[in-house]
């Protein structure tokens, strides 16, 4: 087992009042919390210092053992970390296996695991490589932002673009003349006098032909 030499081993071990045989020492406490640092595995921390894990989870919950509880997660974390560095490793470097031809090896070949790529990169990069749910998209998830942003400025680029403007007044000067229209033909069928539509087309600044003079006026009959 390697050394581990971090803020795991730093705590204070649990002092029993009356240790008897099988008491989980502060000496094994310190080798369970080394050895649980270095690969990540209770189960595998607890054998190599004779102890079962039940006796170990009792330990940890009794009053008293907050340090040692604590020094128990730091450990897990860094046994974890370790998993993490190899897994990382055997992605990018791959993994030797054999050409076996008539029950001989007869060469060997780099096999690269994408999968496991795939789960490092969206564990540690999930703003980029993770797959989003669209429950997720929220205002501070990574991608909801980075989308956000982006609308935003093509929006605000459309918007303010010359085309954009005059195609908005083009719009706005054709519904106008569609209520001239209209009043025009409520006058023709009798309603009233052509006044009302040419005053309203002349009193506003959208009666006006997009980039030219003032529209023609309706016919005065």
């Amino acid at each position: 087992m390697d050394a581990v030499d971090d803020a795991a081993l730093d705590f204070a071990p649990f002092v029993h009042v009356a240790a008897r045989r099988n008491s989980i020492t502060p000496d094994k406490q310190r080798r369970f919390i080394a050895t649980l640092a270095a690969m990540g595995i209770v189960s595998q921390a607890a054998l190599s210092i004779g102890a079962s894990v039940e006796a170990l989870y009792k330990l940890r919950h009794r009053a008293g053992a907050e340090d040692f509880a604590r020094a128990w997660d730091l450990a897990v974390e860094r046994g974890y970390s370790r998993l993490e560095d190899c897994a990382l490793e055997r992605a990018i470097a791959g993994e030797e296996r054999p050409v076996v031809s008539r029950g001989k090896v007869v060469a060997t070949w780099t096999h690269h695991n994408t999968g496991l790529l795939m789960f490092l990169l969206r564990a540690r990069r999930p703003d980029k490589y993770g797959a989003v749910r669209l429950a997720d998209l929220r205002p501070g998830h990574p991608v909801y932002d980075r989308l956000r942003a982006a609308w935003r400025a093509e929006y605000e680029a459309e918007a303010h673009s010359p085309g954009n403007v005059e195609a908005v007044r083009r719009s706005l000067h054709a519904k106008l003349l569609a209520i001239r229209d209209e009043m025009l033909a409520r006058r023709g069928a009798g309603s009233g006098d052509g006044s009302q539509a040419d005053d309203f087309m002349q009193e506003s600044e959208l009666g006006r032909e997009p980039g030219g003079a003032a529209a023609v006026e309706g016919d005065t009959g």
